[in-house]
């Protein structure tokens, strides 16, 4: 049996049974862990979100889980998306029942909202899966004036995470699972720029959004110790989603691309075995703080392990997005 779909999109909570974006990592395609090895039973009863979810790694994530019995809720910007991604894995017989609210995460208001209807409708979150990102993209800001890669990426799930994180402390054992990228390593913190009015730089600015997603999950670990919420980032590899929609290949070279990408950058579904792995195996629980890839802890670069600038940047956050005045 499959599990139950809610989306939450540009307008909806929609959950559903069981399915992924670029990847952010190497261009080798390691075989995904077995099914077996995700331990099936243990998602049965569970409710997860994952932001993101109605297409690429997202949708990869939530079929995965939704195969393993847990009640998956799509939180999605796009409202008709989501509903067609819901349409879809019902057609696939994962039946499901939904409700609605919308998660646009460039949006603080949005994110405010959608959390509260979840509080309201959600007695308990088991797993809370940050996967939603925007990549490489033109110079935009967020609803709220953030630089858009750093606020959607960031910010945007900050501000989630923390109004979640009573809800997932009164269902534990529970789970967060941040998506980041190895594109990290060619990121920093620009304290004196976060929203790049001074410079933009797009593939700068990626990578300093995924060097944020891993000091916030390893700062959120180290303060979430003794409650037994544990939170683990990780990186999905290279995937062939429509997360790289903003970069522009010349036209000649499109069909050499397409060809590299068939052969090496992995399938939604194997991209998002990590996430899956994370949220779902006895394998890891209680582990938190980590950095995995392809369902193995990997090392970190010492930028990434900074305590000193995981908390600035977490006291920054708090009053960008309004959690301190």
């Amino acid at each position: 049996m499959g599990g139950e779909i809610t989306s939450a999109a540009g307008g909806p909570l929609v959950a559903w049974p069981p399915l992924a974006s670029p990847g952010r990592g190497g261009l080798t395609r390691p075989a995904p862990k077995p099914a077996g090895q995700l331990a099936a039973g243990l998602m049965r009863g569970k409710t997860v979100i994952v932001t993101g979810a109605n297409s690429g790694l997202g949708r990869a994530t939530a079929a995965e889980l939704l195969r393993r019995g847990a009640r998956v809720i799509l939180a999605c910007r796009d409202r008709g998306r989501a509903e067609e991604a819901a349409a879809a894995l019902r057609r696939e017989g994962r039946g499901a029942e939904g409700s609605s609210s919308g998660l646009d995460l460039a949006s603080l208001r949005s994110v405010r909202a959608f959390c509260q209807e979840v509080l309201q409708e959600e007695p308990r979150l088991d797993v809370l899966i940050n996967n939603a990102g925007v990549f490489q993209c033109p110079y935009t800001k967020t609803e709220d004036g953030f630089e858009m890669q750093f606020g959607v990426n960031h910010l945007g799930h900050f501000l989630l995470t923390n109004l979640l994180l009573d809800r997932l402390k009164d269902s534990a054992p529970s789970r967060i699972v941040v998506v980041s990228s190895k594109l990290y390593k060619y990121g920093e913190i620009n304290f004196e720029d976060l929203n790049s009015e001074v410079k933009y730089n797009k593939s700068f600015c990626y990578s300093q959004s995924k060097l944020a997603n891993i000091l916030f999950a390893r700062e959120l670990a180290r303060r979430l110790e003794g409650t037994n919420v544990t939170v683990n980032v990780l990186h999905p590899g290279i995937v062939r989603t429509n997360l790289g929609r903003h970069i522009n290949i010349p036209l000649l070279a499109k069909p050499l691309f397409n060809l590299v990408s068939w052969a090496f950058f992995k399938t939604p579904v194997e991209g998002a075995q990590t996430s899956v792995y994370l949220a779902s195996s006895a394998e890891v629980e209680g582990v938190s703080g980590k950095y995995f890839g392809d369902c193995k802890e990997e090392e970190l670069l010492p930028k990434a392990m900074d305590d000193s600038v995981a908390r600035k940047l977490w006291d920054i956050s708090e009053v960008m997005v309004g959690l301190l005045k």
